[in-house]
This record gives structure tokens, sequence and C-alpha cells, in this order.
């Protein structure tokens, strides 16, 4: 099984500091430069970027902050939060509940990593 970790992900393509974003649990290849999240995979650039292989997009993807300050100080717009992670996010936060006026609950897709095996060794 691969690792598991609670990231804060944000699309920076054709956004400022306010685009799409979600706190949600990521996975990691074996070597730790690949993330899987949201039928998506984002390869990392190893600082805090990556971009999405199929797509080409540039996301943000980070640590979630314990003040609960992920968004950039210009940012703006509800952060999307899995459903299955708002448990640690709030014991993270030491949060009692969800803020929604900041956060949407949401359900997010599972990774069809065979999918992106075969785009991988489609473009070698």
């Amino acid at each position: 099984m691969m690792k598991q970790m609670l990231k804060y992900i944000e699309l920076k393509t054709g956004y400022s500091d306010d685009g799409p974003a979600w706190i949600a649990y990521v996975e990691f290849s074996k070597s730790g430069r690949t993330i899987y999240f949201n039928n998506m995979v984002i390869a990392s650039n190893g600082h805090g970027g990556g971009r999405n292989v199929e797509s080409g997009d540039i996301y943000w993807v980070t640590g979630v902050k314990k003040k609960g300050s992920n968004r950039h100080v210009f940012g703006k717009g509800k952060i999307k939060i899995e459903s299955k992670a708002t448990k640690e996010y709030l014991e993270l936060t030491e949060q009692s509940q969800i803020d929604l006026s900041r956060f949407e609950i949401v359900e997010l897709e599972k990774t069809n990593k065979t999918r992106f095996n075969e785009i991988a060794n489609r473009k070698t």
C-alpha cells in the first residue's frame, strides 16, 4: 500500500492565488516524486510544485498548516476538504468543527493508477 498523507493542493495554472483548492489525502509513488490525487497524477518538482501528467496544469502541493491558513493572503474562495480527511484536519488545527464559510466538504475520486501507468509507458 502506498503512503497516504494529508496535503493542501491548489491549481495554479490560469489563476493567481485563488485557484480551486483541496485539503485531501494524497498517495505517493515509491520514489515520492509522483502524487496521486482525485484521479490525477501530479509529477512533483521537489519544491512544492508539480505538473498534472495529462493536462500539464501546474499545482501547488504542501502540508496543511496548523493555523488553517493555507490560502495565500490574497487568495479567496472556499477550499474543498475531503470528507474522510475532516477528522484529521480538525485534530491538526485544534478546531471542533469545519467552518463551512471557508470550506466545502466533498467526496473525491480514487485515482486509477493503471490508466496512468499506460499513459506513462506510451510517452516513453
